[in-house]
């Protein structure tokens, strides 16, 4: 049983993604080497939106979180299975204006918005702010003011709900450079500053609690939470909001012990928690947004790598080294997260080895996994994959050591195309001077 639908391996034991033969597509386009399933990719941003209309009706909307993995082709497609964008920077909106996307429907995220990001953005019709702090709402009335216009905002509120998960990716908890905490009264505060602003709107409320949440409890614990608090608001200012945004945060398999969620139920429980809570408390049902990111491409991905070197130290560990590493994929360095490694061809009986898989980078840190099976005859010129690669690993690859990033290679139908093509020395030197 592999740990994503979309792996598999032929009759030989060579290792097949999306239908595709991994061997070829190395073979092909090199390595390091990413590889995004489309069709997966669409197929869980209709699950998800399919879910928010059922349960939410045609009000509910999704916004895609650009973070996760952001290039044109893959803004684009979230935008053709009718996502909203959640964009974090001006080089995201120009991205995003590259691809298509309808502005209107974006929601300009963000803990520190510069002078030239609120610009860009309202230069680019980006419909929603999300404010973080005081210093961000009066930087954005004066510009809607300068320019005579009203900009919508929401707000980011800190629910202060432990997400479990890691504490490198929590972000509702009361202590989070994010958002305005509802306990220690920033959030009232904030509301009462935002509705005296002539030329901001505000809409609503926007939280986000963490990644990788697992827990049906975390999303529902939190709807309740926004919901008294919006109760509150409208109890002490008059103001009802229009739109609740809840983030994201779904967690998926990244190995075997994970567990394996359905999102469409959690959405179905969040949903009855609302409109129970908003029944109760005689509140209009808000149009209620989700952001989830990493739950609609982390498992279209996979990384593929060729072996350079496999070394023994006796008595102590093997490691396997690859062609690409924390340049590519810097998730274990920054929080030692788990991942499942397949070599791309096995034989059913073969002997396997625990070994270390490494990268080519001058750090010690530089580690892609620790203690996983591969085949005891591994040497170099092989070919291994990482699954579950399509969320944070091209976005937050790096060029360190002088290195150039891998393309992204998309895969349809049993066919496949370039999506961003692999960097060049060339393009490495392009901004020197």
């Amino acid at each position: 049983m592999f740990i994503c639908d979309n792996i598999d391996r032929d009759s030989s034991g060579g290792l097949t993604f999306a239908g595709c033969s991994v061997k070829s597509l190395a073979a092909r386009f090199g390595t390091p080497l990413y590889l995004m399933d489309e069709d997966k990719i669409r197929q869980n941003c209709r699950s998800i939106l399919g879910a928010v209309k059922k349960y939410f009706g045609d009000a509910g909307g999704v916004l895609y979180a650009g973070k996760a993995a952001s290039f044109t082709r893959m803004i684009a497609i979230a935008a053709e299975e009718g996502l909203g964008l959640d964009v974090v920077s001006s080089g995201e909106i120009y991205t995003a204006l590259k691809a298509g996307a309808d502005m209107g429907n974006a929601f300009f995220h963000g803990n520190c918005k510069t002078d030239r990001d609120i610009a860009c953005a309202m230069d680019s019709g980006v419909g929603y702010f999300v404010v973080d702090c005081e210093d961000e709402l009066y930087a954005l009335e004066e510009e809607a003011k300068r320019r005579d216009t009203v900009q919508k905002i929401l707000l980011r509120i800190t629910p202060g709900i432990d997400p479990h998960t890691f504490k490198a990716v929590a972000t509702g908890v009361v202590d989070s450079k994010f958002g305005c905490a509802i306990q220690t009264g920033a959030a009232l505060d904030m509301t009462e500053k935002a509705l005296s602003c002539p030329h901001l709107s505000l809409e609503g409320f926007h939280c986000h609690v963490g990644s990788q949440i697992f827990l049906r409890e975390v999303f529902t614990d939190t709807a309740a939470i926004m919901i008294g608090f919006m109760i509150s608001v409208r109890e002490k200012t008059g103001y009802a909001a229009r739109i609740l945004d809840l983030g994201g945060g779904f967690g998926v398999r990244y190995v075997q012990d994970d567990p394996d969620i359905d999102i469409p139920s959690f959405i179905e429980a969040t949903a009855q928690k609302i409109i129970t809570l908003c029944d109760d408390g005689n509140y209009p049902l808000p149009r209620v947004m989700l952001e989830p990111g990493r739950s609609i491409v982390a498992d279209a991905g996979m990384s593929v790598y060729t072996v350079g070197a496999v070394k023994d130290i006796e008595g102590y560990r093997r490691y396997a080294a690859v062609d690409g590493g924390m340049t590519d994929n810097p998730r274990y360095a920054l929080y030692g997260s788990a991942y499942t490694v397949l070599a791309e061809k096995e034989i059913p009986g073969e002997q396997m080895t625990r070994c270390d898989l490494v990268g080519r980078c001058c750090e010690s840190g530089d580690i892609i996994q620790k203690d996983v099976p591969l085949p005891s005859s591994l040497k170099r010129w092989d070919l291994v994959a990482v699954c579950t690669t399509g969320a944070y690993n091209y976005s937050m690859a790096s060029n360190y050591n002088r290195l150039g990033r891998p393309p992204v290679v998309m895969l349809t139908g049993g066919e496949s195309y370039e999506a961003v093509r692999r960097e060049t020395d060339e393009d490495l030197t392009a901004l020197d001077l």
